[in-house]
């Protein structure tokens, strides 16, 4: 009798054990950039993140020389300034962009066909000449125009454009190498449907069969800027279903801050990542992609670290407190639009996860003892896998080294894997 229940139960559950099964598959840990820098496609060259990271330097050179000047213009504290900034001189220096955007939407505009063809191809030959390069970004693509009417023929034949150029300019002229597949990614904004989804999910497909591509190669970014994709008019959360609708070629969903606030008639001077209609999206986002196991990305500020010392200082504060409160949130990835920016991303970034680690190795290490005992915290699984994924995570970014982490950072990884 029991046998027969049993069997019984594995029929009435089949569909749900293979949903959770995919999901688990989607789970697996993997590094997750920390930003992604948006740059309008006609400024892009192939030295643009060499630039920036010398450009960021220059600018912490002279608005804060040192950790006392740097703390008090950041908010952060001292000592875990000085703690982490000659981290923070390493990775300017050596790969100042984690995750690369070529902008052919907002911070581009609309052009004449012909100089948005130039661009494009030109991009394309670019980022040929970034593949491979010391210092390139871990990750990159372009955000082309919507899958709006007015705008979706200029974006398709931009991404075709782009896509073509850039396999003539590689050495065999028909693949991209190995680095890539999965890590190049095309951003589509302002979603608003379900078929629209679909379509650019066609396009993809059909670029990549057009420029013999391995199917898969690129992957698709939903950006959600409109109300009408974290609610529908009858009150369903209707992200979940765009997600959904990307499949397996979803490589995240990122908030557009000005767009989707504007959208819900807040005041240009009240528009920020930490209003509450940010918050209120960002979490039903959150929702939706943890489910999937594609990452939430949070949007960007367009306050800027320009002008005088004050100023900068004021604009760094204000950036490092909001991916302070991003981190804290678990946005671990957010969007940074100017050379500046990389100086309080990395930083806040850095003292983050370095002020996590002590605590996370004291909680891991009873954990993996199977005690109770050391700081009377009793983890679960789940916490278990969440401190583990606090420490790969700084590893992957830079803020952490595997010399500071007295744990096998193997067996760390297979903690941070779902239970399947």
């Amino acid at each position: 009798m029991l046998d027969d229940l049993l069997n019984a139960l594995d029929v009435r559950l089949a569909d749900t054990d293979a949903a959770l099964k995919v999901q688990h598959e989607r789970d697996a840990p993997g590094r997750q950039p920390v930003h992604t820098v948006y740059v309008p496609a006609d400024q892009f060259a192939a030295g643009l993140p060499a630039r920036w990271g010398t450009e960021a330097l220059a600018l912490l050179d002279q608005h804060a020389p040192n950790p006392h000047h740097l703390a008090a213009a950041t908010g952060l504290p001292e000592r875990a300034v000085a703690d982490a900034l000659p981290r923070l001189r390493v990775k300017l220096a050596t790969e100042p962009i984690e995750d690369l955007r070529i902008d052919f939407e907002d911070g581009y505009g609309y052009r004449p066909d012909t100089d948005e063809d130039a661009d494009a191809q030109k991009a394309g030959q670019a980022i040929a000449a970034l593949i491979g390069r010391d210092g390139g970004p871990f990750s990159l693509g372009l955000r082309v125009k919507s899958m709006e009417a007015r705008d979706r023929r200029r974006g398709v034949r931009t991404l075709d454009l782009l896509v073509g150029s850039l396999c003539a300019a590689l050495p065999d002229g028909r693949e991209l190498p190995p680095m890539l597949p999965g890590r190049f990614v095309v951003t589509l904004p302002k979603v608003s449907s379900v078929a629209q989804v679909e379509a650019v999910l066609s396009v993809v497909e059909a670029i990549e069969d057009a420029h013999r591509l391995t199917a898969g190669t690129i992957g698709v970014e939903l950006q959600i800027e409109l109300p009408s994709a974290i609610q529908g008019a009858t009150g369903a959360a209707t992200v979940a279903t765009l997600v959904t609708a990307a499949g397996p070629r979803c490589a995240g969903i990122h908030y557009g801050t000005y767009d989707y606030s504007a959208a819900l008639g807040v005041a240009a001077a009240f528009q920020s990542l930490d209003h509450p209609v940010a918050d209120h999206a960002k979490a039903v986002m959150l929702l939706a992609a943890v489910q999937a196991g594609v990452p939430a990305v949070d949007g960007s500020t367009n306050v800027m670290p320009t002008g005088s010392t004050a100023d900068v200082h004021a604009a760094w504060r204000n950036h490092a407190r909001l991916v302070r409160r991003s981190l804290e949130r678990a946005y671990y990835q957010g969007w940074d639009m100017h050379p500046g920016h990389l100086v309080t991303r990395y930083l806040a970034t850095y003292v983050f996860f370095r002020d996590a680690l002590p605590t996370a190795v004291t909680r891991l290490t009873t954990y993996l003892a199977r005690s109770s005992h050391g700081g009377g915290v009793v983890d679960e699984p789940a916490t278990a896998r969440a401190l583990a994924a606090v420490i790969l995570r700084g590893l992957d970014c830079g803020a952490l080294t595997e010399d500071e982490v007295p744990l096998d950072v193997p067996q760390l990884r297979r903690l941070s894997r779902p239970r399947h």
